[in-house]
């Protein structure tokens, strides 16, 4: 029974491959000379649809030598992870100290099977989840934009969200849920599993970052090699163009850089000059570019085409709500 469980827990995070990441080579000495130890984050509760909800706070040392308003980033762990171990894999604290804004690493709701493994409901995804269970995150995202806003100094018109795997996915249900109280999002080797017709209040800014070479969630779509459940996964193309669609984009995705490691497509043209950026590597898997690998013990060598957290936040930045 003991390898059994332990077959099964290996397996599942094989399913998803949210646990281990590698430090990006790229600039490697100049990381290591700037980087310091984030503070310990907060962890705090909210109750939201009979549950208790957990989730973890990273303030940045700029908070306390300034009284201004300042961003929140809202990072979703992966299927099988947590906030804690999606604040080590991201190295997400470690970019909101140097940039100065806040970072909320949520928990999915623990399933209810052997492992508890957390899962977030993006529509679908992961076997038995956070989804069979119709767990309502998208109100649990939102009421704890609205109590982190009133606790902290906190800018609600630049609330984002980003998030790897099933947190991607979830980030693409909020850009079709909750877009009235985010300014844009960033997904990472997840696309949407929405079974319903997305209808936002607002265009959404979205970037999209994959790996060609990822099997958990295939670029192309499908079923990925790696995937124990055999879910099926739409394409980032065909994501991306229910997002260029709603922006009434007049230009198809066309191809603004591209290099040995990656090309970077962009959707132009479109509704309030909305932005839709995808970049996609040659390298990596399904992983976080620029990550630090984390507790977990399986995972695909993260990409070493860029630093993920300085791909988002330069996206993020140039985006608020009206």
């Amino acid at each position: 029974m003991t390898n059994l469980i332990a077959t099964i827990f290996i397996a599942s995070f094989i399913l998803l491959g949210d646990g281990t990441v590698g430090l990006c080579s790229l600039n490697k000495a100049q990381q290591a000379s700037s980087v310091t130890t984030p503070e310990p984050s907060i962890r705090d509760t909210i109750r939201h649809d009979g549950q208790t909800r957990i989730y973890w706070v990273h303030v940045p040392t700029v908070y306390k030598q300034s009284t201004n308003l300042l961003p929140l980033v809202i990072a979703l762990h992966g299927g099988g992870g947590s906030g804690q171990q999606f604040e080590t894999q991201s190295r997400l604290s470690e970019k909101a100290n140097q940039e100065g804004f806040i970072v909320v690493y949520p928990d999915g709701i623990q399933n209810p099977g052997i492992l508890h493994l957390r899962t977030w409901n993006a529509g679908a995804c992961c076997g038995q989840s956070a989804s069979t269970q119709q767990t309502d995150d998208v109100g649990f995202i939102g009421k704890l934009i609205d109590k982190l806003t009133t606790t902290y100094r906190i800018d609600p018109k630049k609330v984002y969200a980003t998030g790897h795997s099933n947190g991607a996915m979830l980030c693409y249900r909020l850009a079709c849920d909750l877009s009235n109280k985010l300014a844009a999002i960033a997904a990472n080797a997840g696309t949407m599993q929405l079974k319903t017709a997305c209808h936002p209040t607002r265009i959404m800014p979205i970037l999209h970052i994959h790996s060609q070479l990822d099997r958990n969630v295939p670029y192309m779509g499908g079923v990925g090699t790696k995937s124990i459940n055999k879910q099926w996964n739409s394409p980032v193309d065909s994501t991306l163009t229910v997002f260029a669609q709603i922006a009434q984009c007049k230009s198809q995705k066309q191809v603004v850089r591209s290099t040995d490691n990656y090309t970077f497509y962009k959707w132009t043209n479109c509704e309030g000059s909305i932005e839709i950026q995808y970049y996609l590597t040659t390298d990596g898997g399904h992983a976080w570019p620029g990550g630090q690998k984390g507790a977990r013990f399986i995972g695909d060598t993260p990409s070493e085409a860029f630093v993920n957290n300085d791909i988002i936040w330069q996206f993020f930045k140039t985006h608020s709500l009206p």
